[in-house]
């Protein structure tokens, strides 16, 4: 029987797309049937499998995305969106590998219903993207959410605050504006896939937050101060306003967290 550790393990070691959504689609069935055991005995790798396509960039090199409303743009912004959901599910994956051994079976049932469904979106997308002549792997992306992951590989707190608290938070923030884009444009069919992940991740970020506050409190740390504390030392990038308040807060993910440090640049 192989261990929860070896079926992460085993998430971030497939290359091709299909292959990694099989093998999370796989662990989470294993975990539900009791077919997982429930240890941690092998090392995530520094970095996860990719496919040779798509072509990453740094985020300065990456193209304009077109004309706003046209069929080329909605592909390239179907496409950056399934390469989010395609890293997202090493994100995941890598998350309870590396660090589920500190915390208890509930936070193993979190993780792996985050990586199913993170594997069931890049699908979606990925299908979409197919219906309208095109594939995930056509276009280039960037590598920045994998920064995320490699400056917090030490810390399970500073993974939660950075990915799911600031990272999925900002997809709260932006989707509903994609949603009424694609709506605009009359692809519905985009819009409905849109609004699916944007219900799921609200979920995403509500166990983020709810297991980053019970590691600060196992560890007598205030919530709010060590977020700040650790945004400021892992995260490269700006905390955007205007925030999706209503979103934020059925996560969880209350004001006091980010108003404070809203607008921010951080190194």
């Amino acid at each position: 029987m192989r261990s929860i550790a070896e079926a992460c393990g085993a998430v971030l070691s497939a290359v091709e797309p299909a292959a990694k959504v099989k093998a999370a689609r796989e662990a989470a069935r294993a975990w539900r049937s009791g077919s997982l055991r429930p240890a941690f005995d092998a090392a995530m790798p520094d970095r996860p499998a990719r496919p040779a396509h798509p072509e990453l960039l740094p985020p300065s090199r990456m193209p304009k995305r077109g004309k706003a409303g046209s069929q080329r743009s909605r592909i390239a912004m179907l496409h950056a969106l399934a390469h989010i959901e395609f890293v997202a599910i090493d994100l995941a994956f890598d998350l309870l590998g590396r660090f589920g051994a500190g915390f208890p079976d509930a936070f193993v049932d979190d993780w792996m219903s985050v990586g199913a469904d993170e594997a069931m979106h890049f699908a979606l997308l990925d299908r979409r993207l197919r219906s309208l002549g095109s594939h995930y792997g056509a276009l280039p992306a960037h590598d920045g959410l994998w920064e995320a992951a490699e400056s917090t590989a030490a810390d399970p707190l500073a993974r939660l605050a950075v990915v799911p608290m600031v990272l999925e938070a900002r997809g709260l923030d932006v989707t509903p504006s994609t949603v009424a884009a694609f709506e605009r444009a009359g692809d519905e069919r985009s819009a409905a896939i849109l609004r699916r992940i944007f219900s799921d991740e609200i979920r995403h970020v509500a166990a983020g937050t709810r297991w980053f506050r019970a590691g600060c409190e196992t560890r007598g740390l205030e919530v709010v101060a060590h977020w700040q504390d650790l945004i400021r030392r892992h995260f490269r990038g700006r905390l955007k306003p205007p925030f999706n308040g209503s979103a934020r807060d059925e996560a969880g993910l209350s004001r006091e967290f980010y108003e404070g440090v809203a607008g921010v640049g951080f190194d």
